[in-house]
């Protein structure tokens, strides 16, 4: 890369950081809300991003996006990620299903969609997790796609926590196509259009207080075969690569929410005044500070290791899963240090610590649990060393 370069990716971060800061941050609990109001503020917030040359800068340029690799796009996805509403304002929201169904969608998916999604025309939602069935298990999947006389495929079954179902345009489901409960064979993945007859939203599932979560279902969906994502049976393959990518994208806005509660700690502890003296100078908010910045310090460079590996389509199923552990303590850490040097104000509604240690505490669930993450990079480390073993003299 060079110096030209290194100039023209600073100054893009910093634009994309000043219009998350100056034009998304204070319309966040607007957006929190939902309803009409909500919606009037993401489109007004995504015109401006269009006219200011923000819009979609990762996705495809062929398609309308701005063509940036997943490399050049790592920093940018760290500032867009200081607020929950960054990615959809500046429309790299839909980054994961334009990359699954651009690889994996049938020839008219990617035509009817793909270049909708990536303007902000169509919404999507992803459905893998049930009610009864343990989310790290998707082998236990109990929903059903079963073939149709005519052909294409009818799904029955129960999904939720699937995140922005209530105004999407289209859901992907996984669903069992054959085989039997258990086996990693015989899932299958469709995309489903959200008006289809027998779809239904049953209820909103409120996180911590949050809204944007939803319980959903499928009774008798009939979908065509050219809406199966992959091949048929084939869909853990698919789910896998998605959630690799998933993963470390949800890190990076992670380490860019954490960089926001520091941010707001320090300068908490600069202009606060206590009794004697500011609260900069008491050396337990002086701790907060240090554990804090050495959290940020540390995880940040195992976030960008492991994008640097996904984006070269490397295995980076070790460096993804301690990036993604790493990133959620690191949010729920600093920010748990931040609403404890604001004191009382850190718990209101006046800054968006509550909000941010919220994303912290459910980020150690989102995308696999901790113990799920430390089990299987445990586990992959264990047995890459049991051939090389050295037997003690």
């Amino acid at each position: 890369m060079t110096d030209h370069d290194v100039t023209d990716a600073d100054l893009l971060r910093k634009r994309v950081s000043a219009f998350v800061r100056d034009r998304v941050f204070p319309c966040e609990s607007r957006l929190d809300a939902g309803g009409p109001v909500a919606k009037e503020l993401r489109e007004r917030l995504r015109a401006e991003a269009r006219e200011a040359g923000l819009w979609a800068l990762p996705l495809p340029s062929e398609l309308g996006g701005g063509g940036l690799t997943l490399s050049a796009y790592t920093s940018l996805a760290e500032v867009e990620g200081a607020s929950d509403h960054g990615p959809a304002a500046v429309g790299s929201a839909s980054l994961l299903d334009v990359t699954m169904l651009s690889r994996h969608g049938s020839g008219r998916v990617r035509s009817d969609y793909l270049r909708h999604l990536v303007s902000g025309d169509l919404r999507t939602c992803y459905a893998m997790t049930e009610p009864d069935t343990p989310g790290t298990e998707p082998a236990l999947t109990a929903t059903r796609a079963e073939r149709r006389a005519g052909g294409g495929w009818s799904i029955t079954g129960r999904k939720w926590f699937a995140s922005n179902a209530g105004d999407a345009d289209l859901v992907s489901v996984l669903a069992r196509t054959s085989g039997s409960d258990g086996d990693r064979d015989g899932l299958s993945l469709f995309l489903v259009p959200t008006d289809s007859p027998g779809f239904r939203v049953v209820r909103e599932l409120p996180v911590l207080g949050a809204t944007g979560q939803y319980e959903i279902e499928f009774e008798h969906v009939d979908v065509d075969e050219d809406q199966l994502v992959g091949e048929p049976g084939r869909a853990l393959a698919v789910a896998g690569e998605r959630l690799q990518l998933g993963r470390i994208l949800r890190a990076l806005r992670w380490i860019g929410q954490a960089q926001r509660a520091f941010d707001l700690m320090c300068e908490r502890a600069t202009v606060r005044q206590g009794a004697r003296a500011p609260l900069a100078d008491r050396q337990l908010v002086q701790q907060h500070v240090f554990e804090a910045l050495l959290a940020l310090r540390t995880t940040r460079p195992l976030v960008y290791e492991a994008m640097a590996l996904v984006a070269d389509g490397r295995d980076a199923r070790v460096e993804v899963g301690l990036a993604k552990t790493a990133a959620a303590r690191t949010l729920h850490q600093v920010a748990d240090r931040a609403v404890q040097v604001f004191g009382a104000a850190g718990l209101g509604p006046d800054t968006p610590l509550p909000a941010l240690f919220r994303t912290g505490r459910t980020a150690r669930i989102l995308d696999g649990p901790d113990e799920l993450h430390v089990s299987s990079v445990a586990r992959r480390v264990l047995r890459s060393r049991q051939g090389s073993a050295v037997t003690p003299a």
